[in-house]
């Protein structure tokens, strides 16, 4: 499977411009470019949690579709909202655990200077 194909094929995470970047070896990068569009807030740019929360999912499926090499539907996610993203979004997965059935993977989504907007945990079915 090429996995920045499927990504970048996946109608929702399209329209919001999900970009990922990297995913191998259960690890896995992508960002998104924070527009207007996507701001909870009228006068101020500020992610909208869905936001956050799409591309925490999408990121933490990517690393573990590196090591299944199939599609992998989220079970549950968990997440903790830290700061407000004010601008572009980068997420950083790794993989936790990845068994016949099931996999999990942690998931941290950052700003462009680093600082933690979210800390998420997935679980993913692998079979």
């Amino acid at each position: 499977m090429d996995i920045a194909e499927f990504f970048e094929t996946m109608p929702f995470a399209d329209l919001l411009g999900v970009d990922v970047t990297e995913a191998a070896d259960g690890h896995a990068e992508g960002y998104l470019e924070m527009r207007e569009e996507l701001s909870w807030n009228p006068d101020r740019l500020m992610a909208h949690g869905g936001v956050t929360f799409t591309l925490a999912d999408t990121v933490g499926g990517a690393a573990l579709v590196s090591l299944v090499d199939q599609p992998v539907p989220t079970i549950d996610m968990r997440i903790d909202y830290l700061e407000a993203g004010t601008g572009d979004l980068y997420a950083e997965a790794e993989t936790v655990r990845c068994g016949d059935q099931v996999g999990v993977v942690d998931v941290i989504v950052t700003d462009d200077e680093g600082t933690a907007l979210a800390d998420a945990r997935g679980v993913y079915k692998t079979g």
